[in-house]
Formats: C-alpha cells, sequence, structure tokens
C-alpha cells in the first residue's frame, strides 16, 4: 500500500526474504522510474509472479493501556511498532505492504478484532496502487469486529486504479452494540496527473457494516471503465476520485450534523448524510489531495462528540 514498488521476484516467497538478489526498483528502466509506475500499454507482458499476504490484528485493553496483543502475518503485509503520540488508551498503527503495490492475481487479507474498551487507530504510509492485469483479478478483503466498548479508526491513503487494473476491494466491519467506528476509503480512477484515464478494466467494490449482528450499511457496485456509471451524473459525472466517510456507534445531533455539512473540500463536492444506524460523508472530485483533507476535517469534528477524544493525527501523515 505504499512506495515505489520495484520489481518482482520470479520466486516470491514469504515476506522475510528482503527479495535479496533482486535489481534495485527501476534500476533496468532509466531516468522513467520503473515499469509500474510508468504508463503502460495494454500489450505489455505482466510478471507472471502473484503475491498472498495475510495479516490478522488483535487488541485488547490491559489497564489503561491499548496493545496490540497478537499478530499473525503470512506473505508481504505487516504492521511497525505501534505507536501513542495521544497516550496509553489509543495504539496507533501503520499497516504496511513492502511490495507497494497489487497486481492481477495479487490477493491481500487484512483481519482486526478490538476487544472490550480498546481502542486502534489502523493508517498506510502512502497510496495503494492497483496496476494494470493481463486477465486476474486483483483482490483486498479488510474484516474489522468491535467487542463491546472497543473503538475502531481506518484512516487509509488512497487507492489508486491504474488503466487496464481489475481490482475487487471488500469491506466487512461488525461492531458490537455500543462499539464505535469511523473509517473511510477513497478510490482514484486513473493517474491524471500523469495524463492517464481509467479507459479499460474494472473496479468492483463491496461494504457492509453490521451492529449487534444486524446489517445496516450494504453498498455494493461495479465501476466499468469508461462505462455508463463514470459519465452518469447520478455516479461519478466524469470525475475521477470518489470516496466515503463512515461513523457509526453514536449518536449526531443536529449542531454537529450543521457543523459537517458546513465544511467544503478544497476542490469537488463534498456532502453528509445522517442516518438512524451511522453517518456518512462523501466526495467527489478529481483530487485525492482534497479528498484527504475534506475527511480528515469531517473526522476532526466527529472525534470529540463520538469517541471523547481530540483528533490527533498519525505521524505518518506529516512525512
Amino acid at each position: 500500500m505504499c512506495g515505489p514498488f520495484g520489481v518482482r521476484p520470479r520466486n516470491p516467497s514469504r515476506f522475510g526474504d528482503s527479495r535479496a538478489g533482486d535489481e534495485a526498483p527501476g534500476a533496468a528502466e532509466g531516468p522513467a522510474g520503473n515499469r509500474y509506475d510508468r504508463r503502460m500499454p495494454v500489450d505489455e507482458p505482466v510478471a507472471a509472479a502473484h503475491w498472498r499476504a495475510e495479516l490478522a490484528l488483535g487488541y485488547e485493553r490491559r489497564g489503561e493501556r491499548t496493545v496490540l496483543a497478537a499478530r499473525r502475518h503470512d506473505g508481504p503485509l505487516v504492521v511497525q511498532k505501534p505507536f501513542y503520540p495521544e497516550g496509553d488508551a489509543v495504539c496507533h498503527t501503520i499497516v504496511v505492504h513492502p511490495p507497494g503495490g497489487i497486481a492481477g492475481g495479487d490477493a491481500l487479507t487484512l483481519e482486526t478484532a478490538v476487544g472490550g474498551g480498546a481502542h486502534a487507530l489502523l493508517t498506510t504510509p502512502g497510496a495503494a496502487k492497483w496496476y494494470r492485469s493481463a486477465g486476474p483479478w486483483a483482490r483486498q478483503r479488510l474484516a474489522f469486529e468491535l467487542a463491546p466498548g472497543a473503538c475502531l479508526e481506518w484512516l487509509p491513503q488512497e487507492s489508486i486504479v491504474f488503466d487496464g487494473a481489475r481490482a475487487a476491494l471488500e469491506t466487512e466491519i461488525g461492531l458490537a452494540a455500543d462499539a464505535r467506528y469511523i473509517g473511510w476509503e477513497i478510490g482514484c480512477l486513473g493517474r491524471s496527473g500523469s495524463g492517464e484515464r481509467f479507459t479499460r478494466g474494472e473496479c468492483r467494490l463491496r461494504t457492509r457494516l453490521r451492529i449487534a449482528g444486524r446489517s445496516v450499511w450494504l453498498e455494493q457496485g461495479c465501476i466499468e471503465a469508461g462505462g455508463r456509471l463514470m459519465r452518469a451524473q447520478a455516479g461519478l459525472a466524469g470525475h475521477s476520485v470518489s470516496g466515503t466517510l463512515i461513523a457509526a456507534g453514536a449518536p449526531i445531533d443536529d449542531g454537529l450534523l450543521s457543523a459537517c455539512r458546513a465544511l467544503a473540500p478544497a476542490a469537488g463536492q463534498g456532502a453528509v448524510t445522517r442516518l438512524p444506524a451511522l453517518f456518512v460523508a462523501r466526495y467527489l472530485g478529481d483530487s485525492s489531495e482534497a479528498a484527504r483533507g475534506y475527511f480528515a476535517g469531517v473526522w476532526r469534528l466527529l472525534r470529540r462528540p463520538m469517541i471523547g477524544r481530540e483528533a490527533v493525527e498519525p505521524r505518518i501523515w506529516r512525512t
């Protein structure tokens, strides 16, 4: 989910081999950088090796401190040492995908369980890059389970879906009756900064949120490159960046709703909706930076009323 991807090894093994013997990222490509970060014609060969990566995290409350009590990983999906920039109660964790990008055939799974009274904040160090595929789907599955009194904040950087990618992203969130959750996802179709549009490929999205075993939010769809949804006014209306923020587990009063509605992104459009069991904010535009800034502003407004703490940004956001 971060950094330059570099060249894939012919026989990737479990994470920990550090890819000894590989060429440095982009070394064979010259000034243009590595072959996956530059614009790629559809008929260009794609490396056959695929990553399968799973990461399972378990947080517990011990006294006044939230600790990362369980951590299991298989493949290149890991976490750095937890941070405590706002004291012992909240454990900040950075989820790292060392390959830096997701290609056709790759499959990433992140499972996170937050125990009773624990509070975890997860983020990523950089944008997730979904590379062009020669046919196979690239998949990501997020599964979050929160026990009574638990709190989870999922605040990743954006996902960039390259032209020609076939990406399937699924998120499943389960909350106990008095657990709290704030999370967002930002998607960029194509790389507008380099003049690339999303003209080939497909992106499938599915998000479900349950509270006390009952589904309160289910959203799923398929964005076909160049398709009607990308052009329709009821869809993306020709824009390349969209995002959704979901907050659940605490009531949103009229004053807080008005404050969130008063926020506006630096570019593009933002809107919020209060539903009986949750709060939703949307972004639509052409700037991932504006989307992040808008959602961060909404998050700052929500955090004290919902969680009882002032917003403290993850350190990685400032690097």
